[in-house]
Formats: C-alpha cells, structure tokens, sequence
C-alpha cells in the first residue's frame, strides 16, 4: 500500500500566522504517519531558519525554499536546512501528493 501525502505551500513571511498553521499540519501529519513535503516560496522563504523546522525535519519532513525567492530576499542558501529549487519542484509536489494546502 502506498503512503499517504501532503503538499504544503507556505507564501507569507514568518510574521504570518500561516507559518504556524503549516508546522502544526506538517506535524499532525507526520505523526500520522504521512509523507509531508513543504515549499516555501515568496516570503514564506524568509521562515526558511525557523528553529521550529528541526524536529519536524527530523521526523521526516521534506522542507523545499524557492531558490529565485531566496535570492531576490538575500536569503543565504549555504546550508541544509531546506533544498533550495525552482517550480518544477512545486509543480511535482502538487502533481504527485494525495492532498495539498496552500497558505497565502
């Protein structure tokens, strides 16, 4: 039996309280055992530090960040905490996911 999933698009910056609501479903997901794959893009890629993305990234959730956003904000994609990517992305999430939210 294949394994459930959930997109999950996150436009709006870290003031927002669409962040929020994107980590709460990313986690009740998780915990339910779903594959969960989050997109930042826009403002959402300024959240792309939020320490609250860790636990859930090591529960499994596969966090990705626009990487034009990222660029045009000053975003610095040096690290790891997201796989920084273009629509193409986007689009296979929203292509291939059982369910998919967007928060803007």
């Amino acid at each position: 039996m294949k394994k459930r999933s959930l997109g999950i698009l996150l436009s709006t910056g870290p003031e927002n309280p669409n962040l929020s609501t994107a980590l709460g479903l990313s986690d009740a997901a998780l915990h339910a055992g779903v594959d969960v794959y989050l997109y930042l893009i826009d403002e959402g890629v300024l959240a792309v530090d939020d320490p609250r993305f860790q636990p859930l990234r090591d529960s499994g959730l596969k966090l990705f960040a626009c990487a034009y956003g990222a660029q045009q904000r000053g975003v610095p994609r040096k690290d790891e905490k997201a796989t920084y990517c273009g629509l193409v992305v986007l689009s296979n999430i929203v292509s291939t996911c059982d369910r998919f939210v967007a928060l803007n």
